[in-house]
């Protein structure tokens, strides 16, 4: 779970999260462009979270969506989940 919580897009979001929750302790008022950044950090928390779940799902055989980016990697994925589990649990 470590590998995924702390992977690059988790951590743009969160960076991101921090960022906009800095702008609103301002005293800058509340516009159309801060509701738009809010809309799109709200839509990056999504795609991260199911670029996880993707991964996740391709790691233990399942097919993913076509629309996936690991979608035809399936089975590479889980050859290298089960190599780490052999090594950790040797």
């Amino acid at each position: 779970m470590r590998k995924y919580l702390f992977g690059t897009g988790m951590f743009g979001v969160l960076v991101g999260g921090m960022t906009l929750l800095r702008a609103v302790r301002g005293d800058a008022p509340f516009t159309w462009r801060t509701a738009l950044a809010w809309v799109s950090w709200g839509i990056s928390v999504v795609l991260a979270v199911g670029a996880v779940i993707d991964v996740k799902r391709a790691e233990r055989g399942h097919i993913v969506a076509p629309d996936s980016p690991f979608a035809g990697q399936e089975d590479r994925l889980m050859q290298k989940h089960l190599q780490r589990k052999r090594r950790l649990h040797s």
